[in-house]
């Protein structure tokens, strides 16, 4: 199994964002940021998937490879998913990794992901 964490302080991610504000643009994409921009908190939700990213670099063991082949997207339902892309989603195919399953939470001061994959190639 392959597991990663991550957990962001949402006001230090905020100013961030404030001092840096085409960083939402490298690293997020189109989808996610609006998304974000739709909330009454975006930096919150920005933190949120900003976690999850670093929870799936976590998860791989390659840390983040490239930030946009990491999307967070909402199903139907509103639960968030992961998907993963080029460059990332071929480290987690030789990671024998199946689907990443996401959980996110947050509250006004922190935001937190969790990734968790079975793996195939696991060293027993």
């Amino acid at each position: 199994m392959l597991v990663g964490i991550d957990i962001i302080e949402n006001g230090r991610f905020a100013r961030v964002l404030a001092r840096r504000p085409r960083l939402a643009e490298r690293v997020f994409t189109r989808r996610e940021r609006e998304y974000c921009l739709s909330k009454r908190a975006p930096a919150r939700h920005y933190a949120a998937r900003f976690a999850a990213k670093e929870a799936v670099g976590k998860a791989l063991g390659t840390g983040v490879i490239s930030w946009k082949e990491i999307e967070v997207v909402n199903s139907g339902s509103g639960r968030p998913q992961v998907s993963v892309s080029g460059a990332t989603a071929e480290v987690a195919r030789r990671a024998g990794a199946g689907p990443l399953e996401l959980s996110l939470s947050h509250s006004d001061s922190v935001s937190v992901a969790i990734v968790v994959a079975k793996s195939g190639n696991l060293n027993m």
